[in-house]
């Protein structure tokens, strides 16, 4: 174990989800890239194994556990050299379904947990709109209620899981206030939502992408999730689970990038000696190294300051913001040392560095987040 935060437990964790990445993730990832979506089937084995939902009720599958056990899972996950299946996992276990866990009644925990922590049923969660990204409060999709359903208009964007997701949890403006919006439970195949078109990425390949569109889409009064009006600060209160997701997603793929390029620059020969042993490659690498591990303990850090109950917006937004950058130095850098061959389609390196710019952006963009570390000075 090498983190003060981690226990045997935790590691048993770790190896069993290296294992799964081995046997059910690698050998087949490539085709998924080109397909533009991991298969479900790949979740519902992730469901039989016990690794989805960690942090929810035993009653509907969960295991109960806590932020730092969730975290490992993801850094774990992170692992993988392929951006795409990660994000498709991360966004259904700590970016929709958490909408669920935190405000669903007891009645659709019942109805959908089951099948969220099995794997049976996909979830993704619509927020970002065309002309609202990291402005949540700026979204123009509304939902009127109408005697006992509520009919919801207009178009959400870059929703991963949104091709293939089974059930969606979306949020709507219901008032007239900035922040008055609602969380609601939309299932696919609801007269009036349709998939829009399917995004293609410059990265995250193997997952699927798209614009979801609500026409006059009618749903049940009992699908709004938590209280009325007050899904914005639902929305700001997942967000602290989705980012630290991404910031172990972020230092995960800069470990598999040093790995990577270590073994690389020990093997390849140039002017008459390995490039590991010119000086300004071994300083550079151990440098980015350097800077990894210390956001690495930074990520555990904001994950068990969770689990003691502390507010940890400023620190998460830091803690983001941070991540988000230095992937992007880490990957950059060591695709610099493979030379031509870490240009070349197929090559790990290469697929970590497209994989590694969208952590920059998604989730909150680095600047939204350094305004919200200003802020709270």
């Amino acid at each position: 174990m090498d983190s003060i935060y981690l226990t045997p437990e935790h590691e048993l964790l770790r190896e069993q989800v290296a294992r799964f990445i081995a046997r059910e993730v690698e050998p087949h990832a490539l085709a998924w890239e080109e397909a533009g979506f991991t298969p479900r089937e790949v979740l519902r084995k992730m469901g039989d194994a016990g690794l989805l939902g960690l942090m929810y009720e035993s009653a509907h599958g969960g295991a109960e556990a806590d932020a730092l056990t969730n975290l490992v899972f993801a850094e774990a996950l992170s692992q993988s050299t392929f951006g795409g299946f990660i994000i498709t996992v991360l966004v259904h276990t700590d970016m929709a379904s958490p909408h669920l866990h935190h405000a669903g009644s007891a009645a659709q925990k019942a109805k959908y947990m089951p099948g969220v922590t099995s794997g049976r049923t996909i979830t993704a969660v619509g927020i970002t709109e065309p002309g609202a990204g990291s402005d949540v409060a700026g979204m123009r999709t509304t939902a009127r209620r109408e005697g006992d359903h509520w009919v919801l208009n207009g178009t959400k964007l870059f929703i991963t899981n949104g091709v293939r997701g089974d059930l969606y949890f979306i949020a709507a403006k219901t008032g007239s206030a900035r922040h008055a919006m609602s969380m609601f439970i939309v299932e696919k195949g609801t007269p009036g939502f349709t998939v829009g078109r399917s995004l293609h990425k410059g990265g995250w390949s193997s997952s699927d992408t798209a614009e979801l569109v609500f026409d006059d889409c009618r749903i049940p009064a009992d699908h709004l999730l938590g209280e009325e009006n007050r899904g914005f600060y639902s929305v700001m209160k997942n967000f602290q689970t989705e980012r630290i997701a991404l910031a172990a997603m972020a230092v995960g793929h800069a470990t598999q990038a040093l790995r990577l390029t270590l073994d690389h620059v020990r093997d390849r020969q140039a002017f008459g000696s390995s490039l590991f042993d010119k000086q300004a490659v071994r300083q550079r690498i151990a440098m980015l190294d350097a800077k990894t591990r210390a956001a690495r303990q930074f990520t555990y850090h904001c994950a068990w300051r969770v689990t003691q109950g502390h507010d940890v917006v400023q620190e998460v937004s830091m803690l983001k913001a941070l991540t988000g950058e230095l992937v992007n130095e880490v990957v950059q850098g060591c695709q610099q040392f493979h030379g031509g061959m870490g240009y070349m389609r197929g090559m790990p390196i290469e697929r970590l560095w497209r994989d590694a710019r969208v952590l920059a952006i998604g989730g909150g963009a680095t600047e939204v987040m350094l305004d919200e570390v200003a802020k709270r000075y």
